[in-house]
């Protein structure tokens, strides 16, 4: 299987604190006209930011990558349900420092330890979250339904 590159495009206008952007495109089309601005990142304010959408890409490259190990381990999974928290600090400079993921999994024949087990490797080996290792902590905590 090749890989595939993916495109966003965004136009931003002004200076960082009163400034505001826009996600005009992403190539599949999923997102378009999208507002981003700083009080949108830093502040408790309606719209999105980039953390928000890498912990969107987040949540959902670990249920990728947790439902490939389970499905190679004879335990495909009925369904998982991710939240990732992604958090943007401004101390000492501004910058993502944690990424916590949580999984609620219905998985027939797998006790909670396995699946915790093999949360715990989809956490820090899915591509979303290699490309943070090192930079980011990464918090999992996994459970059955």
């Amino acid at each position: 299987m090749a890989g595939a590159t993916k495109t966003a495009n965004v136009t931003w206008s002004g200076g960082l604190m009163d400034g505001k952007g826009t996600i005009n495109s992403v190539g599949s089309g999923a997102i378009s006209n999208l507002g981003v601005t700083w009080k949108n990142r830093a502040e408790a304010e309606e719209g999105t930011s980039p953390e928000e959408l890498i912990a969107a890409a987040n949540a959902a490259c670990f249920a990728m990558a947790l439902s490939a190990g389970l499905a190679g381990a004879g335990h495909a999974p009925e369904k998982l349900d991710v939240t990732a928290k992604c958090t943007f600090s401004l101390d000492g400079g501004p910058k993502i420092t944690t990424m916590d993921l949580h999984v609620v999994g219905t998985v027939p024949g797998m006790s909670a330890e396995e699946f915790k087990t093999a949360a715990d490797g989809a956490g820090v080996n899915c591509p979303v979250s290699s490309a943070l290792k090192g930079n980011v902590t990464f918090n999992v905590t996994a459970e059955l339904a």
